[in-house]
């Protein structure tokens, strides 16, 4: 059961509601929905409610998420790679039931989801994909990466994207901690 309760449009103050529209009316909005944002009656789903509770808080973190999201150098199969192997570190099913399917959206195969959820290496073709995903699984294993690890993922994928990478897992597990102290799970999910 959730700890914190879920709030409906008509129950926000006047420093949420702000916060609640640039969830809902932002990127996230736009395009193809490939998971529920809201509920029916407009609650938000996942990390986002929480964010309400802390309002300047969640302001920066939306926008940080909404920056890793939808700019940055980052091809969206290593974006999703990423988010996975956090998601799969830290048995977050929320992220795993928003980013799977926007994972096969960006090209990913569902024998690579489900090896980065087992936490295991998926065969990738390219270089700079399993670079990319060595680098941020040690990041969220040990917080930090050798020189080998850092070296071969700044190679094949560039300074710009490691530092992008390294947000991205910050982020990530910032929602997965979250989403966890908050007991928060998959709509439909009562845990």
């Amino acid at each position: 059961m959730t700890r914190l309760p879920r709030l409906t449009p008509g129950e926000l103050d006047l420093g949420q509601r702000p916060l609640y529209d640039a969830i809902t009316g932002g990127p996230r909005a736009d395009g193809p929905q490939l998971f529920a944002l809201t509920d029916a009656q407009g609650r938000l789903n996942g990390p986002f409610n929480a964010m309400l509770f802390a309002p300047r808080v969640g302001a920066a973190l939306q926008e940080l998420g909404s920056a890793i999201r939808y700019r940055t150098s980052l091809s969206d199969r290593i974006r999703e790679l990423a988010v996975l192997a956090v998601a799969a570190q830290w048995d977050s099913a929320f992220e795993r039931y928003a980013h799977e399917p926007i994972g096969r959206a960006a090209g990913l195969t569902d024998a690579e989801i489900a090896a980065v959820n087992a936490g295991t290496a998926p065969e990738l073709s390219d270089p700079a994909e399993a670079a990319a995903l060595e680098l941020v699984r040690v990041l969220v294993a040990r917080g930090d990466a050798d020189d080998a690890v850092f070296d071969r993922a700044v190679s094949l994928n560039g300074i710009e994207a490691v530092v992008e990478l390294t947000t991205l897992v910050g982020y990530y597990m910032t929602l997965a901690l979250q989403l966890r102290v908050f007991r928060v799970g998959p709509p439909g999910d009562s845990a």
